[in-house]
């Protein structure tokens, strides 16, 4: 189908663009950009006016549950509610049942995302054998599979030779190791630690355990000249080493969740286990400078953490709920608010779900590495059209997820998405009465 897009604000962080006009789609690229052709004939034209036409977004975390936990999340209920949120491309970690440390895994993984015909799906593949932390992959194979880089989920790496040979590994081939931060004999806490987790009587993890696993791994770094990719930072001596590990030449990148960006440790208030997450809500000043990280670029991107959870493993005593929250629907709007408080214009915010993650993810994308996360001509037609003006109240039943848990029940927020367009086909479309 042929698309024209008239009189949307074209915003685009990649190159700068922020204008009103027209893009025209066909056979799934973009064929027009500000000024369309006036003899592109359209089957189907969308109205723009009021509504920003931005890249599709980008999401680094995002667990779809498959395979092994289909009673929490199923591949079409995720990529549905990706869709819904104007996710058009998203990176899923290798810890399913079993763990993605097959190709074969892998390769049914990503032909039942295409089958679905929603949005990009890029896999993680396990750094270590079921995510053991103690034999290594065929990281050659997994990539031939499709994998964009190696993780270890949140399963620690305990051995550090094993870590170190999975470094050397990595930086031989030019691989992506993607990890969180986190001691695992300090970071075992269901709660930061601090004065609530005291009063509260929940176990603590303290900053340390964060900023001891980084201090690790950038010696490891230093020795083997892996790149790194670390996950879902949470505090505020956390940011500070990577910002000097950055400042030092490490080839060294970052993300933080919409939690961690929004809440601290106060919201838990009495045990709310929607408040139950990976890593745990800290204090303040940590939010404060995760804030202004994400803001100065020390921190790359900003992922929605999406972890569906099922009701019976959440509606239990705080210390015993299964961690997670939906996000995959909050991405777009959470970034908006984020943006808006920071001051930032608008092509600043959307850099951060957009430009900024597929800079950090480079050739890995292959053939799709100049389009996806900008608008381009000629490139692949993934677009998110939202309403800025438009602020809508998160009521989790309405989710497309499968998951229904997300610490933002009942809060109000900006942005409604409109529609989404992955590789020149309508996949998501709001309804009618949603629109206005």
């Amino acid at each position: 189908m042929k698309i024209l897009i008239k009189g949307g604000r074209i915003v685009d962080p990649a190159s700068g663009r922020d204008e009103i006009g027209d893009v025209a789609i066909a056979a799934g690229r973009i064929v027009g950009l500000g000024r369309v052709n006036p003899d592109f004939q359209p089957g189907r034209t969308i109205d723009a006016q009021g509504l920003v036409v931005a890249p599709g977004l980008v999401d680094l975390a995002a667990r779809l549950r498959e395979p092994g936990h289909e009673h929490e999340g199923m591949l079409e209920s995720e990529m549905a509610a990706a869709v819904a949120g104007g996710v058009t491309s998203l990176v899923c970690p290798p810890d399913t049942d079993p763990p993605l440390d097959e190709p074969g895994l892998v390769e049914m993984l990503k032909f039942r995302a295409r089958n679905l015909n929603l949005a990009h799906l890029y896999p993680l593949g396990a750094l270590t054998r079921g995510l053991a932390g103690d034999t290594l992959t065929e990281m050659a194979e997994l990539t031939e599979a499709g994998c964009i880089g190696f993780s270890q989920a949140e399963v620690p790496c305990k051995d550090t030779l094993v870590l170190h040979r999975a470094l050397q590994y990595a930086a031989t081939f030019g691989y992506t190791v993607w990890l969180r931060p986190n001691d695992p004999w300090l970071g075992n806490g269901v709660a930061a630690k601090g004065p609530l987790a005291t009063r509260l009587g929940l176990t603590g993890v303290p900053v340390v355990a964060e900023t001891i696993a980084l201090s690790l791994l950038f010696d490891l770094v230093r020795d083997t000249g892996a790149r790194l990719h670390l996950c879902r930072l949470s505090s505020a001596a956390g940011i500070e080493l990577v910002r000097q590990a950055k400042a030092q030449g490490l080839p060294v990148t970052a993300d933080v969740s919409i939690n961690s960006l929004h809440l601290i440790d106060l919201d838990i208030g009495y045990f709310d286990a929607a408040m139950r997450l990976t890593p745990p809500l800290r204090q303040q000043r940590d939010r404060d400078a995760i804030r202004a990280a994400l803001a100065d670029g020390t921190v790359d991107a900003l992922v929605s953490d999406h972890t569906p959870v099922a009701a019976d493993a959440k509606n239990l005593p705080f210390a015993e709920a299964e961690p997670g929250a939906t996000g995959l629907e909050l991405l777009l709007s959470l970034a908006l608010k984020w943006g808006q408080e920071q001051g930032l214009a608008l092509p600043a915010t959307l850099a951060t779900v957009t430009q900024r993650p597929v800079a950090l993810l480079g050739d890995s994308l292959g053939s799709l590495a100049s389009s996806v996360g900008r608008l381009v001509e000629g490139g692949v037609a993934d677009l998110c059209l939202f309403d800025p003006a438009q602020h809508w109240t998160v009521h989790p039943a309405q989710l497309a997820s499968q998951g229904k848990h997300t610490p933002f029940a009942g809060l109000e927020l900006p942005g409604r998405v409109h529609t989404t367009i992955v590789a020149g086909h309508l996949a998501f479309e709001a309804a009618r009465g949603e629109r206005h």
